[in-house]
C-alpha cells in the first residue's frame, strides 16, 4: 500500500505521515518548497519519500502520485496571503490533484475539509471549501470528505492561539470567547484520514463531521488551558463588528490577510454529533484534557 499525502509539511500532514510509517504504510510526502521538505519528519530509512510539486504543474503531480493506492489532499489556508487566496488553495489545488489521481489510477482520495462548508454560503472560505467537497464528489472517484473543526494538537494553528493567549496576563477574545468549540486532537484526525484511505470501502463517498467530544466555548477553553499551565489569565472581550470593519478596511488598501471572513469562521459556532463519525470511521476521541496536556506541553517533549 502506498498513499500519498499533500500538504505534508503542516500539523495534520506530519501526524499522519508518522502514523503511517509507523504501520509500515509507504508514503510519499507531497510538499510544494525545498523550505516545506525541510519541516518533514525524518524520512531517511523509513518507507517514506518527499516529492516536489507544483500544482501549475499538473506533471509534478502525476509523478508524485504513480504507483499510489489513495491520497490525502490536506489544502486550504484561512488566512489569505499574496498568491494564496480561498479559491487558490482550496478549489484550484483540489481540481488539478484530482486530475492527476484520475490519470494515475487512484482508488481513493480523501479531503479534510471545513465544519460548516457550503458551497453556497457568503462566506468566501465556506464557500471555497464547499466547492472543493463539490470537485471531489463529482471526480468520479472513491472518496471520504472529513470535515474538522478547531484541531489540537503540537503545531496546530490553534495549539499556536491557545499558548499565545495563556502566556500573557490578559487574553483578548473575540465576543469574549462565548461562541462554541469542539477542539479535534490532531491524532484522531490523522487516524481518520490514514483509515479512510488505505481502507477503501470504509465511509465510502460519505462527508463526515469529525470533531471531539467536548463542547465548550472559547473562553472556557482558554480559561483549561491557562490552568493546565498554572497561569493566571484574565479574559476580555474584543467586540466582533468594529474588528470586521477594521480588517474590511485594511484588506482593501493593503490586499491579503486577516479578513472579516476569517473573523467569521472563527466566530462561528461548532455543533456536531461528534460520536456517529468516530463510530463510522471505527476511532475512540480523545478526551480534550489529553489532547490539551499533550498540546501545551514543551516541544521538546512531544
Amino acid at each position: 500500500m502506498r498513499i500519498v499525502i499533500t500538504g505534508a509539511n503542516g500539523a495534520i500532514g506530519r501526524e499522519v505521515l508518522r502514523l503511517a510509517l509507523s504501520q509500515s504504510i509507504e508514503v510519499v510526502a507531497a510538499v510544494r518548497s525545498k523550505r516545506a521538505a525541510g519541516e518533514l519528519p525524518p524520512l531517511a530509512g523509513t518507507r517514506g519519500r518527499a516529492a516536489r510539486i507544483d500544482y501549475a504543474s499538473s506533471q509534478t503531480l502525476v509523478e508524485a502520485f504513480e504507483g499510489a493506492q489513495s491520497l490525502i489532499h490536506l489544502p486550504g489556508v484561512l488566512v489569505e496571503r499574496a498568491g494564496s487566496s480561498y479559491e487558490r488553495s482550496n478549489v484550484e489545488t483540489t481540481r488539478v490533484a484530482l486530475e492527476a489521481a484520475r490519470s494515475c489510477g487512484l482508488k481513493k482520495i480523501v479531503l479534510v475539509s471545513a465544519v460548516g462548508a457550503d458551497p453556497d454560503s457568503s462566506n468566501r472560505y465556506f464557500r471555497s471549501k464547499g466547492e472543493a467537497e463539490n470537485s471531489v464528489r463529482s471526480s468520479g472517484l472513491s472518496y471520504t470528505i472529513l470535515r474538522a473543526p478547531l484541531v489540537l494538537g503540537p503545531g496546530t494553528e490553534g495549539t499556536r492561539a491557545l499558548v499565545r493567549n495563556t502566556s500573557r496576563r490578559s487574553a483578548w477574545l473575540l465576543g469574549g470567547g462565548r461562541h462554541l468549540q469542539q477542539p479535534l486532537d490532531v491524532k484522531d484526525l490523522a487516524l481518520a484520514c490514514l483509515r479512510s484511505a488505505t481502507q477503501t470501502e470504509l465511509a465510502r463517498s460519505r462527508t463526515l463531521d469529525l470533531a471531539g467530544p467536548e463542547r465548550l466555548s472559547d473562553r472556557e477553553l482558554n480559561e483549561r488551558a491557562a490552568q493546565l499551565l498554572e497561569r493566571s489569565v484574565r479574559i476580555r472581550s474584543l467586540p466582533v463588528t468594529p474588528v470586521r470593519w477594521l480588517l474590511a478596511a485594511r484588506t482593501r488598501l493593503l490586499g491579503p490577510g486577516l479578513s472579516p471572513d476569517a473573523i467569521e469562521v472563527l466566530v462561528t459556532d461548532t455543533r456536531v454529533d461528534a460520536e456517529a463519525a468516530a463510530k463510522e470511521l471505527g476511532i475512540s476521541l480523545t478526551p480534550l484534557e489529553q489532547t490539551l496536556q499533550r498540546s501545551l506541553q514543551p516541544a521538546e517533549a512531544t
